[in-house]
């Protein structure tokens, strides 16, 4: 009868360690983005996972490598699930509507448990966490060139005017999201955001060739 065993080696084994690292930055990541990274300790993660701090460590050399990686999984998790909304649209304009309303969702009927991943961080991360602030600015990056790419795209099929300023269209566009989210989310009110995504609705059908057939 075992009722005492080596549980490193007992929960890893009974995983391959790609299973095990991803339960770790499920679990962890479920924390951070409700409980806030700093608010959420180690012992927070094992006592959600089962695991002990040595399994965690062995995956993750410190908390800093751990809350990066997770930021980095909560965020793949978003851009997958936007991904899915966009390739439902057949033009530019259309899929500029369905990114601000897949982050409208966020308020409405969050994605992600805890809200916007790059929203959360963002307000977290200051001088003490630049490991996060530099990591939530790559990913804000990716966003950012996302956009400008499918508002290039756009005007390369005749979508989008020509004339548009693409990096100051997706500036105002992020800009006004995530503001938007967080005065939501403060006042516990879709208005805020309502207004907003009408707001972004109107500019984007300003920027379509007039040629262009939106529903």
């Amino acid at each position: 009868m075992i009722f005492y065993l080596d549980t490193d080696r007992y929960l890893c084994g009974m995983r391959n360690p790609t299973e095990t690292k991803g339960a770790i930055l499920n679990h962890a990541g479920g924390l951070f983005n409700v409980q806030g990274y700093r608010a959420t300790s180690i012992s927070h993660i094992t006592d959600a996972t089962g695991f002990t701090k040595g399994a965690i460590y062995r995956h993750f050399k410190s908390k800093e490598k751990l809350e990066e990686q997770t930021l980095v999984h909560l965020t793949e998790v978003m851009f997958e699930k936007m991904r899915a909304e966009i390739k439902q649209k057949s033009n530019a304009v259309e899929k500029l509507k369905a990114i601000i309303h897949f982050f409208e969702s966020y308020v409405t009927k969050p994605p992600i448990k805890g809200g916007c991943p790059l929203l959360n961080v963002a307000i977290e991360a200051d001088d003490q966490s630049p490991h996060l602030r530099k990591k939530a600015n790559l990913i804000l990056d990716v966003l950012k060139q996302s956009i400008v790419t499918l508002l290039t795209n756009g005007q390369k099929f005749d979508q989008i005017k020509k004339e548009i300023d693409l990096e100051y269209f997706a500036t105002v566009m992020i800009a006004s999201l995530e503001g938007a989210i967080m005065m939501s989310k403060l006042s516990k009110s879709n208005r805020d955001i309502q207004i907003v995504i009408t707001h972004l609705e109107k500019m984007i059908e300003g920027i379509a060739e007039k040629k262009l057939t939106v529903d």
